[in-house]
């Protein structure tokens, strides 16, 4: 698959109910993040790493669902979103050393996450 989602992240008002909710619903390994973020890593495989993230609405809002696809230009995916009908919604932002995502809204304004990974930890 040239584009396969590579990350998924549910946010909303009580981080601990969703952990616990999709922790027992789907027996996931929930973690939290390192760092003291209020933020936790999904493990849905035990044999592979951490797929997913649950989080705080940095809106305020509801909530929402969001996956993310593995890209190699972030910047040039908005662009073609956008000549599609697409709106930006985050530009291309490094949130930890090496990798790089960006948010768009497809035309009916469900929201999109891209991707691009950064190289494996040393010894991976």
């Amino acid at each position: 698959m040239p584009h396969p989602v590579a990350w998924f992240e549910v946010v909303g008002k009580d981080v601990d109910a969703l952990k616990r909710f999709y922790g027992e619903l789907f027996g996931w390994t929930i973690q939290d993040a390192p760092g003291g973020m209020p933020y936790a890593m999904i493990q849905t495989d035990p044999e592979q790493p951490p797929m997913g993230g649950i989080g705080p609405d940095p809106s305020g809002g509801d909530g929402h669902v969001t996956w993310y696809v593995d890209v190699n230009d972030p910047q040039a995916t908005l662009d073609r979103a956008q000549s599609l009908g697409g709106s930006i919604v985050m530009p291309p932002t490094d949130p930890m050393q090496g990798t790089t995502i960006a948010l768009f809204t497809d035309p009916e304004g469900h929201l999109i996450g891209l991707v691009k990974p950064g190289p494996p930890p040393d010894g991976q």
